[in-house]
């Protein structure tokens, strides 16, 4: 790439969210703000060969952005009349008063991932708003067709529009239950790229991973003294920083116990201990952690270990004996197991999974830990059936190559 083109990827990446929340801010109109934004790269793209990267990018694509955004207003208000849209040129109402956090980018993504909307309209709306991901790019990320995410879109910015959402951060007194759901959203994002759910994508999704953590660490940023942003972000760093050592060379998920622990990334490691620590503090300063501190926490213990046989899986457990209080979940109860599997043997592991039957008998990891407690235990035949089982439901590439040669194992 020359260094105009790493110029345009770099303010992409770094201002694509800035732009269009500025002019989301001033215009009102999502799609006003999208396509401003777009066609302002495009403008960069052609001119700053020949000009020249500016001095400040942002600065740059912002006013060429909002240059853009006021000739489509002026095209649509000769061509339809639109008064109230024209006044938007004149920028000229006074501010509305400050929230409790005032970021035009923080604003955007509270707007993308309002309550009003279904769930996946949020993570198609945030990919593509905040994120600046093109509608194929998401579509491969879910494995839907882009037609389906194109439509979300348009779905999500109309519900926009007809509900009257505003651009705006929620009040003191609801930001804390907003922020909850803007963090699902991001957790979802980074799930689907540390384990990437279709047969024929990438088993491991860094461009999602690396997306989600960008995201998080905007709001955290933010929102610094937020302790399940700081959990979240710490969850996020020591998962990804296990990430070059979970696919072998041959395509096969490494599990935790097999993984090179040399291969580790010691600076994200590094940096999400910090986070738990600082969270632990709080917490023994009567600050109950939530469901992502205690994860990230869970986390911590395992990296902590220089060996799996260096496991503290008495913490673990304990961790998850908490957990499970917040978030009493079948998939919770499932990896709890494993650490029981540890302490008191694979046969009271066992008891427990099997009690989860009802809950998860279409989840394909249900039955690749029952396989693996049953393997230990000696029950070939059985363990068989259940890697059968895992197989036929698991749909990445890597994690099927694993259960595979697992099963082919058994005597």
């Amino acid at each position: 790439m020359s260094d105009v083109d790493e110029a345009v990827t770099r303010a992409h990446r770094d201002e694509w969210a800035r732009v269009v929340a500025a002019l989301t801010r001033r215009f009102g109109d999502l799609d006003i703000a999208e396509e401003a934004a777009a066609e302002a790269f495009a403008t960069a793209v052609e001119r700053w060969p020949a000009d020249g990267v500016p001095p400040n990018p942002g600065a740059w694509l912002t006013t060429t952005a909002n240059h853009k955004a006021i000739d489509r207003i002026r095209r649509e208000n000769k061509r339809d009349d639109k008064h109230k849209e024209a006044q938007m040129v004149y920028d000229d109402d006074p501010p509305e008063p400050l929230g409790a956090v005032d970021d035009d980018r923080l604003r955007l993504i509270f707007t993308c991932c309002h309550p009003a909307l279904a769930t996946e309209a949020r993570l198609a709306l945030t990919l593509r708003m905040v994120g600046g991901l093109t509608v194929p790019e998401i579509a491969r990320a879910f494995l839907v067709a882009e037609s389906a995410v194109g439509q979300r879109i348009t779905r999500a910015k109309a519900k926009i529009k007809a509900a009257r959402i505003p651009y705006r951060m929620p009040s003191a007194d609801d930001l804390p239950a907003r922020i909850s759901g803007v963090l699902t959203v991001l957790y979802l994002v980074f799930n689907e790229g540390y384990l990437a759910t279709g047969p024929d994508t990438d088993p491991v999704r860094h461009d999602l991973t690396t997306e989600a953590i960008r995201l998080t660490r905007l709001i955290r940023a933010l929102l610094p003294t937020d302790g399940e942003v700081a959990g979240l972000l710490a969850l996020m760093l020591l998962t990804e920083a296990r990430r070059t050592a979970r696919v072998s060379a041959g395509g096969e998920l490494v599990a935790l116990d097999e993984q090179d622990r040399g291969a580790w990334d010691a600076e994200l490691i590094a940096e999400g201990h910090r986070l738990v620590r600082e969270r632990l503090a709080a917490a023994a300063a009567g600050v109950a952690p939530g469901r992502y501190q205690i994860l990230a926490a869970i986390n911590a213990v395992h990296t902590s270990a220089r060996d799996i046989r260096d496991t503290d899986w008495s913490q673990v457990l304990a961790l998850y004996d908490q957990l499970i209080r917040l978030d009493p979940s079948p998939i919770v109860a499932l990896n709890r197991a494993v650490a029981v599997a540890e302490l008191d043997g694979p046969n009271v592991a066992l008891a427990a999974v099997d009690r989860l039957q009802d809950k998860l008998a279409g989840y394909h990891a249900y039955h690749a830990t029952r396989a693996d407690l049953l393997r230990r235990l000696g029950h070939s035949r059985q363990s068989r059936a259940a890697y059968d089982k895992a197989i036929e439901l698991a749909g990445n590439t890597a994690e099927t190559a694993y259960l595979t040669r697992r099963r082919d194992q058994l005597g």
